[in-house]
């Protein structure tokens, strides 16, 4: 069966579908129709799901594929990739109609078992490079583990948000880690004379600064940490990711829209940083800049790779049709709104959330429409 003949295609197509249905269902939510969700409710299952559950499908789509080509071994395929895409959809109907520890339990099987399915390859092959992988995953897992323990009040319920917030930075991290291998090498290839690099002293630097912004946000719920620390780390955060982006030479892209989505992606996430630098000056509200990293960065990068991979890897051309570039619009207005909401809205809130979750839906319908049925059928060569 060609869905799960390689695991970005039962991902992807379960990511996109379920980003039509978790938005309309937080929409209904939060139009007071209904509850969401019988464990988590409310904007907790909204939050959750969209890290775990939508964005966790993506990532899962994209290592077991890119794990393939880079270390030339199989990774799960058939009824062992169909197993684990079915534990990661079994585990989003437990968490909307529960019973809790039930959900919380296969829940928190899904990233272990992605994990296992890459190290094998990664191991074998000693492909240390992506040894980084593993690490990401398993931080991801551990912190997955410490929000259904908090939520379950089995440990300090504080730990339910700060191991979210902690999730959204390790998944910025790996956004950063897959941005800086991917946008470089596609403008070399595509465009003659394009120079896009990376500087090892503007990696060290970024990454460093990335990872002590988790530690002071994390510390600072149990210990004082003055609000000027996060501050100047968060501007520093956003000054090193713009000159890392100028060095990939974005400005060369525009002529190739699959291409300069990538970058217009990774640009919000400078933006974040500076948006989190002036929450944590108490000079606006945090969402603000969750919504700039979750809605603009992450979702964005995800998206821009689905469409570029799910391409190449069907056998058809690597060229943006009005679909995609349709899709990846709206995606980008539905993160402006989202941000612009959290900044500026204050009567008229609900209908800026109204708004950004509509248009959030049609980048995923449109996308859903295009690519589901290529991702369920044979490649064209084949």
């Amino acid at each position: 069966m060609s869905l799960f003949k390689l695991g970005f295609r039962p991902f992807y197509a379960l990511a996109s579908i379920f980003a039509i249905t978790a938005i309309g269902l937080w929409l209904l939510s939060f139009a007071g129709f209904f509850g969401t969700g019988t464990y988590l409710h409310g904007v907790n299952w909204h939050s959750h799901e969209m890290l775990f559950g939508f964005a966790t499908a993506v990532l899962a789509g994209f290592l077991l594929t890119a794990v393939q080509n880079w270390t030339e071994l199989p990774t799960p395929t058939g009824l062992s990739l169909a197993m684990l895409a079915a534990l990661w959809l079994v585990a989003r109907v437990l968490i909307f109609v529960g019973p809790a520890p039930i959900a919380a339990f296969v829940d928190v099987l899904f990233l272990p078992a992605l994990g296992f399915a890459i190290a094998r390859p990664i191991l074998q092959s000693r492909n240390q490079r992506n040894y980084k992988l593993l690490a990401i995953l398993t931080a991801l897992a551990v912190l997955h583990v410490l929000y259904h323990l908090a939520s379950l009040t089995y440990v300090d319920v504080r730990m339910a948000r700060i191991s979210l917030l902690a999730g959204i930075d390790v998944f910025t991290i790996l956004m950063a880690i897959v941005g800086g291998r991917v946008i470089p090498v596609f403008t070399r290839n595509a465009i003659a004379g394009a120079k896009s690099r990376n500087e090892l002293w503007l990696e060290a630097v970024t990454f460093g600064g990335m990872l002590a912004v988790v530690f002071v946000t994390v510390a600072s719920n149990y210990f004082p940490v003055s609000p000027l620390v996060l501050t100047v780390l968060c501007v520093t955060a956003a000054a090193t990711h713009a000159m890392r982006l100028a060095l990939w030479e974005p400005g060369k892209t525009l002529d190739l829209p699959l291409l300069w989505m990538m970058p217009v992606a990774y640009s919000w996430i400078p933006f974040a940083f500076l948006l989190r630098a002036m929450a944590a000056a108490n000079v606006i509200a945090a969402g603000a800049w969750i919504h700039a990293i979750t809605a603009g960065a992450v979702t964005s990068l995800m998206l821009a790779m689905m469409m570029r991979s799910s391409l190449g890897h069907t056998g058809r051309a690597l060229v943006a049709g009005r679909v995609e570039i349709a899709a990846f619009l709206f995606l980008q207005t539905a993160a402006i709104i989202r941000v612009l909401a959290s900044i500026f809205a204050a009567d008229t809130y609900r209908l800026w959330i109204f708004a950004s979750g509509l248009m959030w839906a049609l980048a995923f319908i449109l996308f859903a429409i295009r690519y589901v049925p290529m991702l369920s059928r044979p490649r064209v060569s084949d």
